[in-house]
């Protein structure tokens, strides 16, 4: 994401940040309304801490999106910088030894296996779309299950986090050419939809 990019989304209408304690803000209300100025403290509530709706809204992507942003990160988590791994080859491992690397369809904590929200990537909203982040590449990330569960609705500055720069398609690919030499020296893995999906979105 360039600092142009970044620089749209810094939240910058929003005054009081995570970064910042909230508590003296709402300790200034407090005196105010005690003293009987509700419309001072009224403002200073619009002014210092107003509310932002949250805007809950569902984004999907084909698998070739998918790809073509994990590709453009270098399968590098943005929010890390660490590794990402191929969805297709995590679930590779687990059709060989699915009593020891478990995957439930829905991603069930106790049935699945940590690697998925570890290593699988996903596509993240760098600047949150319920706070008014656009939905377009330009506000995408590769990030981790993980990370994108834990990010939700909240901004990097809200959690402290930074935006890392991409990763070298070159120096790690997160595994998707070997994803593609094991599927094709072992046709029956195609008869899994969820690795046959991966396999055909991978250019295979």
């Amino acid at each position: 994401m360039s600092p142009a990019s970044l620089k749209r989304f810094d939240g910058s209408k929003r005054k009081a940040t995570m970064t910042e304690t909230k508590a003296p803000i709402i300790a200034q209300i407090a005196s105010l309304i005690r003293g009987g100025p509700f419309a001072a403290a009224r403002q200073v509530l619009l002014e210092k801490y107003p509310h932002y709706p949250i805007q809950t809204r569902h984004r999907s992507y084909t698998l070739a999106q998918k790809m073509a942003q994990f590709r453009k990160d270098g399968f590098i988590d943005r929010y890390s910088g660490k590794q990402l791994v191929h969805p297709g080859m995590l679930k590779v491992i687990s059709h060989f030894y699915p009593d020891i690397f478990p995957y439930q369809s829905h991603w069930k904590m106790t049935a699945t296996h940590i690697a998925y929200w570890e290593l699988s990537p996903t596509i993240d909203h760098i600047h949150p779309i319920a706070l008014g982040g656009p939905d377009d590449p330009d506000n995408w990330g590769a990030v981790s299950m993980m990370h994108n569960a834990i990010k939700s609705h909240w901004t990097l500055d809200q959690l402290q986090w930074s935006i890392l720069p991409p990763g070298r398609l070159d120096d790690w690919d997160g595994l998707t050419q070997l994803f593609c030499q094991i599927v094709q020296t072992y046709p029956p893995l195609r008869r899994d939809d969820y690795i046959l999906r991966w396999y055909r979105a991978s250019g295979s």
